[in-house]
């Protein structure tokens, strides 16, 4: 048996910007996914994906074509057109890939519930470029599309920034030193739904605008997020990145709309609207969140990954 895991994901800094060359700050989580593969004697897929519980949530056969790669599907749904799509598209970086007489038996396993939007595609699109032997950031331009700032998560055990470079495919990926010594003060919550993240974007590229302006900040905002040294002075560089955002996707910032009286300090993180949010506080506020219907409420190092 093969086995291959990769570490979801969060963005602290950077959000919807980090497209257009953005400097943004990320950190992979102890949460990720696991891809098992056994060698089976038919000629055939046969994939089951598994819950943080342990429930099979998705499970189909597809038959391996010689020519055409997953010629049949037995279930037209979009999640096996969706996997078809990711495996032909590993098959066109890599012709040798799923070339052998033997099928293949495929597990995926979450470490954490699919709806929290820490990387369930993103920990797939690693996972199976690393069977392939494939550019795992190829592999996403060609399926899911994106900045590719999920995909560095998942290869590395460290907070990074991220930036994509102009006139050009590169990005640099850097390992940092975020280990805030006031990271007991935050916390994860989560907002109760999940964000589609093409949406998200799509409304930011219809309102985007001042963009120099908008990155310079962003960078100067990640820079000193990296390097501050107290709680206040984070949450002043937070709620300025807030207002920078909602002020060019012409978005309310999720504070004001459901958190107004929250003492601390609130910011999204990715896509606005849904997954996780940030909050700032020197005491617990897991009942205030769940006052408000926010059960999940997960404290920074029970989320970030530990090198």
């Amino acid at each position: 048996m093969q086995t291959f895991y990769s570490n979801g994901k969060l963005l602290i800094t950077g959000e919807y910007v980090v497209l257009d060359g953005a400097l943004s700050l990320a950190v992979p989580t102890r949460f990720g996914q696991s891809l098992n593969i056994e060698l089976i004697n038919e000629s055939k897929l046969i994939w089951k994906s598994f819950d943080a519980n342990g429930v099979c949530w998705f499970e189909n056969s597809f038959e391996l074509e010689t020519r055409e790669m997953l010629k049949q599907v037995q279930h037209d749904d979009a999640i096996s057109q969706r996997i078809v799509q990711i495996l032909k598209a590993a098959k066109t970086l890599n012709p040798d890939f799923l070339s052998s007489k033997n099928g293949f038996k495929i597990s995926t396993y979450l470490t954490f519930p699919k709806n929290w939007g820490l990387g369930t595609s993103s920990t797939l699109i690693n996972n199976i470029s690393q069977w392939a032997h494939v550019n795992a950031f190829e592999l996403l331009e060609k399926t899911f599309g994106g900045s590719g700032y999920d995909i560095a998560c998942a290869q590395n055990n460290t907070p990074i920034t991220y930036q994509l470079q102009p006139l050009g495919d590169t990005k640099e990926i850097n390992s940092v030193s975020f280990n805030p010594s006031f990271k007991d003060c935050l916390y994860f919550v989560y907002l109760n739904r999940k964000q589609n993240s093409r949406d998200g974007i799509a409304t930011y590229n219809a309102n985007k605008h001042h963009l120099v302006s908008v990155i310079s900040s962003i960078n100067t905002i990640t820079s000193l997020i990296i390097d501050c040294q107290n709680l206040e002075d984070f949450e002043a560089l937070i709620n300025k990145h807030e207002q920078i955002i909602s002020n060019m996707i012409k978005q309310t910032t999720v504070k004001s709309i459901f958190f107004n009286d929250f003492k601390g300090s609130i910011k999204s993180l990715g896509a606005w609207g849904g997954d996780f949010i940030l909050a700032t506080s020197k005491e617990n506020p897991t009942a205030y969140f769940k006052e408000k219907g926010f059960d999940v409420v997960i404290p920074y190092d029970d989320m970030v990954l530990k090198n």
